[in-house]
């Protein structure tokens, strides 16, 4: 079929379903073969339509064709068997057992006489394989997971992941058509097509839900002859399987609990867990349909052809859906670690524990041999509180924890950390004791809850989210594992299984799967989900006696380090998917008995352990020692170690009870800058205690693109230096007192990254051969990062495409590269109709771009016009003047839904495929400026000329809250001026722009932070908008210049001059990036008092690559 054909069938299938002709559309897609929807297919087999499942799988594919399509088929039919047989009628189970099922005899006849077996039972169930089959809603829901993965994994199903660029083996799909595209991994290839036997047969087990049938984790073992679960045995073991189970889907499924040497972490405790939380395939309500570029391809594969079948080296297959992403080559520097000591503190008893606070960077929580806890800051060595043992309330405690005191008084800090947000702590004592405390603003401890955990000491303790609710896990001398409320102290859970006392627990999540490692003294490590059901695996760990666990920063990469009774120390990077050790780390050399080798990661880079007097430093890509440092000396054999969150600060115990605490370069700048700020216990509310307040952190993430607005108003004031911006206060209470005499001359001491000359950035004015020079009103990325789309004051679009090549492998927009100023072959422009009765000046632009890039929204004073981004052709007009549209968003979770801010002061949600306002949002009192969506929390946000922001609920779209902005000091009120908001890609946190102000809000419409000079500013800010990665926000100013900012607490990182860059107002586009000598931004600005928690992100919001960060 030709290229052109085939767009032609992908529009119409497009069309049908937006105009609702479902079956229609279902029979264009199993007859073209183009598209697999998985949506439709889904809710075929959860009805038990299985004539019209097997007719819409035969569109795409046979029985015959590969292995992956006859598991597909097994499956479907053995559950069509097993409810006929539930539903006790034997005739249609003989007729399916017949027609249906014997072609599978021929593979494994011993399986079929077994299957035929189950007509002679009452109850299937007798059948000891069959015993736990459960009703037949559940039976589905699990044979929907098998074959979603049977599906992404078979290429006459899944051709949208083989016309990727780069392909991984095992691609996380949500959707077979519109949401896949795979990242480059090292020289990772496609899952191989393959028409080779089947293969990979399990042994026979007990218990249904099946782990067998539909998990693709099970290990190649000999078969059992008589297992129905084997009933794939084929001639050929030796062919590799890419995607799914080495063995096959068969009747039923292993033990919760795996015992087997060679399974693994992950892939044991993702199987154990379907059966309680059965999860049914991703899909959208809608679709986007697009063209296929590769027909050679799709010609191959809709032939069934294969292509040569890759080995696989390991012993289980990679499932990209539960497996880590791949781990680049670090490229670091060694002055990146802290080595260089900037700190010694006395604590004044042996420390045990040390924990830094996950936001305020300088804030060390440490716990002692004798009980004590202390909270220092490291900057100005104050220990701002101090808290000696006591029970809080010796009449509640068990009668063992009453005796155990009696006869010896004297208690230890097992362990002590920080809940995730910080506001938290917790201590597990060597007596029976959990001890939480709140921590509060001004630095002090408030007692909120003991709790008699365990009968012995509790060794450690840890902070989870189970179904959203904070819980602390502990584990005991009494070899259990306990869950805890941490807000009613109630016990959840309580997990038995080791066979000693429980040593350690690492709890961390993937998939949305909650999970619990831990580890006893005799070495064995265990996970648990939460729930009654046992340990999911039970494995030993190197050195086979203490060990403990922690996940890389990014949640990625498993290590654990032991140390075993003869004194040899283990550090070791798990692998998943294989659950056996991936690289051992060299170094260590054997250690006095009953000393337990302490370790830490940070960065997502480096591994830290302390021993033999000093402090070792691992790349996690190398297994040999990167350097050492024994911090001027003074430390113990095997000290205790933790770096804080940035990795810039590492806390280290001494021999003389005490802590150093190492820096490298950005630590040490934090350090100077906070070495002379003390304390204040009296101030009040208005007063925020400086050191406690304080965070540099980042906020790993990736942002979608926002329209930023470059008008000009009538008058520009005159320049003002970007130097005089660097004493601009930031603080989110306008009440706050000014900074400390000594802190004013730091902060004046730090230089500001000053640009004023374009030798020092590279930069690229964007090629135009258009005849028209209006002025650029609106510019945006799209969300892809591939191209550059800018609206001109006449209504004119302009794309701008980069495309791969040798200099520019990924295709993103760069300054390195001149992209193509791209229309379509048809010379199409893009135009919107403009409204003559106001002047040029009075137009007003505004453009939005769907998820997908597939369509774009625009209006200059005029009609509202949709056009295809494929084509430039508008597909519709709406929404005539008055009144004017003045801002455009689409809805999240459905492009025919359209949130229109008009110039009268109302929104109006707008279906677009209907033609129909569906209802008119009431609240502002002069123009709408800006909206924002943010999904996670189901919100509208619109902000106007009025200076004041709204919160709307897209459920019933009623108003949730408003606001009016902070007016900045010196400034009169009421504020009045465009307001523009973008959400951060953690879509919890606000960006605020007015031309007086820069502020980000958060969920409650709260302002955690401001930016403003302390003078009326000379230059309104004309625009600004978070960098993609949400690291930065940048800021434009109507003199030409640009401000960068950190996004976390809007400090200045440097300042860009009037540059080439106030040519864009002229109708020129420029593209400019850090220079090669400096390739990020200026540097991080020093902490200031009432600093406050960094944005945390949310790794499931992405848009664009993180190389992009920095234009």
């Amino acid at each position: 079929m030709s290229s052109l054909s085939r767009e032609l069938v992908f529009l119409i299938l497009q069309f049908l379903d937006e105009e609702k002709f479902k079956e229609t559309v279902h029979k264009l897609e199993q007859e073209s073969g183009f598209y697999f929807n998985m949506k439709h297919f889904e809710d075929q087999v959860l009805a038990g339509e299985w004539e019209e499942v097997e007719k819409y799988l035969c569109g795409f594919t046979k029985v015959e064709d590969n292995r992956y399509s006859m598991k597909i088929f097994f499956e479907i039919r053995k559950q069509k068997y097993l409810e006929a047989l539930d539903r006790h009628d034997r005739a249609k189970a003989v007729e399916i057992l017949v027609k249906d099922l014997k072609v599978f005899s021929s593979f494994n006849e011993e399986l079929f006489k077994e299957i035929t077996q189950l007509l002679t039972l009452d109850n299937f169930r007798q059948n000891e394989q069959l015993s736990k089959y459960g009703d037949t809603k559940s039976a589905r829901n699990i044979m929907l997971m098998e074959l979603k993965k049977l599906i992404e994994a078979n290429p006459l199903l899944n051709w949208q992941h083989q016309l990727c660029k780069n392909p991984r083996p095992n691609p996380d799909i949500k959707t077979l058509f519109t949401d896949h595209s795979c990242a480059p991994t090292n020289g990772a290839r496609p899952p191989p097509p393959t028409n080779a036997p089947l293969v990979g047969p399990i042994p026979k087990t007990g218990a249904f839900p099946p782990l067998g049938v539909h998990s693709p984790f099970q290990p190649v073992v000999s078969p059992s002859p008589n297992a129905i679960a084997g009933w794939m045995s084929g001639s050929n073991p030796s062919i590799p399987h890419a995607a799914v189970a080495q063995g096959p889907p068969g009747l039923v499924p292993p033990p919760n609990v795996c015992h087997c040497s060679d399974a693994s972490f992950w892939n044991s405790i993702v199987c154990s867990c379907i059966l309680k939380h059965p999860r049914t395939p991703t899909s959208a309500s809608g679709m986007d349909y697009q063209t296929a570029d590769n027909e050679h391809l799709m010609k191959r594969m809709r032939a069934g052809q294969s292509d040569e079948v890759l080995e696989h080296k390991g012993r289980f297959p990679e499932f990209a859906s539960f497996s880590g992403p791949s781990h680049p080559t670090n490229i670091y520097s060694q002055d990146d670690l802290p080595r260089t000591v900037v700190r010694t503190l006395n604590q004044g008893s042996n420390v045990m524990s040390l924990d830094f606070h996950p936001h305020q960077q300088t804030i060390l929580l440490v716990g002692t041999n004798v009980g004590d806890i202390g909270i220092w800051e490291v900057g100005s060595r104050e220990r701002i509180t101090h808290r000696t043992f006591k029970v809080w309330d010796i009449t509640a405690c068990s009668m063992a924890l009453q005796a155990a005191l009696v006869k010896d008084a004297t208690i230890s800090v097992n362990r002590c950390l920080w809940s995730p947000d910080g506001s938290i702590l917790g201590v597990a004592f060597s007596k029976h004791i959990v001890q939480i405390y709140a921590f509060l603003p001004n630095g002090d401890l408030r007692q909120q809850m003991e709790i008699d955990a365990h009968v012995g000491g509790v060794n450690d303790i840890a902070f989870s989210h189970p179904n959203k609710i904070l819980c602390i896990i502990t584990c005991g001398d009494d070899k259990t594992i306990k869950v805890w409320d941490a807000t009613t102290r109630q016990q959840l859970h309580i997990f038995e299984g080791h066979e000693a006392p429980v040593y350690s627990v690492c709890p961390h999540y993937k998939e949305n799967i909650q999970f619990i490692f831990s580890t006893a003294i005799d070495g064995k490590i265990k996970a648990w989900l939460y729930d009654c059901l046992g340990s999911r695996v039970d494995y030993d760990a190197p050195g086979h006696w203490c060990t403990t666990m922690a996940y890389s920063a990014d949640g990625s990469r498993l290590f654990s380090c032991g140390t075993s009774k003869e004194g040899d120390s283990h550090l070791v990077e798990w692998n998943e998917t294989e659950g056996s050790v991936k690289r051992t780390y060299s170094g260590f050399r054997k250690r006095s008995l009953g000393v337990v080798v302490q370790f830490d990661t940070t960065r997502n880079r480096f591994l830290a352990a302390g021993d033999e007097f000093m402090v070792k430093f691992w790349d996690m890509d190398n297994t040999n020692i990167l350097t050492t440092t024994d911090a001027d000396g003074g430390l113990p054999a095997s000290p205790r170690l933790r770096f804080n969150k940035e990795g810039s600060l590492l806390a280290v115990t001494t021999s003389e009870n005490g802590i150093k605490i190492l820096a490298n370069t950005d630590g040490q700048r934090l350090i100077r800058m906070l070495e002379t700020r003390t304390f204040d216990g009296s101030r009040g509310p208005s007063n925020i205690k400086p050191s406690v307040g304080n965070a540099i952190s980042a906020i790993p993430n990736v942002a979608g693109p926002q329209a930023s607005n470059l008008e000009l108003p009538d008058r520009i004031s005159p320049a003002v230096p970007m130097t005089s911006l660097a004493t601009m206060d930031s603080t989110r209470n306008v009440d706050v007192k000014p900074r400390i005499a000594e802190d004013t001359e730091k902060i004046k001491s730090w230089k500001l990254a000053d640009i004023v000359d374009s030798a020092h950035l590279k930069g690229l004015r964007l090629p135009d051969t258009m005849t028209t020079t209006a002025k650029v009103v609106r510019l945006l990325y799209t969300n892809s990062g591939l191209a550059v789309l800018a609206l001109t004051l006449n209504g004119i679009h302009k794309l701008w495409k980069w495309h791969r090549t040798e200099r520019n492998p990924s295709g993103k927009s760069t300054a390195s590269v001149v992209p193509q100023l791209w229309q379509p072959s048809n010379g199409i422009v893009m135009s919107n109709e403009t409204n003559d009765n106001n002047t040029a000046e009075e137009s007003t632009g505004c453009i939005a771009l769907s998820k997908n890039d597939s369509y774009v929204m625009s209006a200059s004073g005029g009609k509202v016009s949709l056009f295809n981004m494929m084509t430039f052709k508008v597909m519709t007009t709406f929404m005539p003047p008055p009144p004017a549209a003045t801002y455009l968003a689409f809805h999240p979770q459905d492009n025919n839904i359209i949130a229109i801010g008009m110039d009268d002061s109302t929104i109006q949600i707008y279906n677009v495929r209907i033609d129909e306002v569906k209802t008119k949002l009431k609240g502002h009192q002069k123009k709408i400026t800006g909206l924002a969506f943010s999904q996670s929390m189901n919100m509208l946000v619109s902000s106007g000329a009025d200076a004041q922001l709204c919160m709307w609920s897209i459920d019933g779209w009623e108003k949730r809250k408003s606001k009016f902005l902070q007016v900045p000091p010196g400034r009169a009120a009421p504020l009045v001026g465009e307001t523009k908001v973008q959400f951060h890609n953690d879509q919890a946190h606000l960006l605020v722009i007015h031309e007086s102000q820069l502020a980000i809000y958060d969920g409650k419409l709260e302002c955690v932070r401001s930016w403003y000079p302390r003078d009326t500013l000379a230059a309104p800010i004309s625009s600004a908008i978070y960098s993609c990665d949400g690291l930065l926000v940048y800021a434009g100013f109507c003199d030409g210049a640009v401000g960068v900012f950190d996004a976390d607490n809007l400090r200045l990182r440097c300042g860009l001059h009037p540059l080439p860059i106030y040519l864009l107002f002229l109708g020129a586009v420029h593209v400019i990036e850090p220079s090669d000598m400096e390739p990020k931004w200026g540097v991080p600005p020093p902490p200031e008092n009432g600093s406050l928690p960094t944005i945390s992100s949310n790794n499931s919001l992405t848009a664009q690559a993180s190389e992009a960060a920095q234009r």
